[in-house]
């Protein structure tokens, strides 16, 4: 399994230029495996478009279903543990809630996380591509 960050999981399902060829290759190989997607990344999606710093070709609900329809996708709940864990994240860490779950979700799925976030790059307590 491997789990998206918001701008991935936009980045791949607009075949944004932004994405590079290796997260691209990496999402390519998890499509018959697990595809993570965070619930907080519908929620920042849903923010980013409420804010207008996000223009979607179709309502962010249909575009939330439609994105979590692509092959291997499963949303990730936020369970109780995860919401712990974003607040015992060892070492420093940024304070932005969002990052903060979907790096304790990858670290309690023991699992990649893609993102370009240089903060969560270069924290140490996550594996990240």
């Amino acid at each position: 399994m491997i789990l998206l960050d918001t701008h991935i999981w936009l980045w791949w399902v607009h075949a944004d230029k932004n994405l590079t060829a290796q997260q691209a290759k990496k999402i390519q190989e998890n499509e018959t495996g697990v595809i993570g997607v965070s619930a907080i990344s519908c929620w920042e999606i849903a923010k980013l478009v409420e804010r207008g710093r996000l223009e979607l070709n179709l309502p962010v609900e249909e575009w939330l279903r439609q994105a979590l329809d692509y092959p291997g996708v499963r949303l990730l709940e936020l369970t109780p543990e995860i919401a712990v864990e974003s607040t015992r994240l060892p070492g420093e860490f940024h304070r932005d809630p969002a990052d903060q779950i979907i790096v304790a979700t990858a670290r309690l799925y023991d699992c990649l996380l893609l993102t370009a976030d240089g903060q969560i790059k270069n924290y140490p307590h996550v594996k990240t591509l």
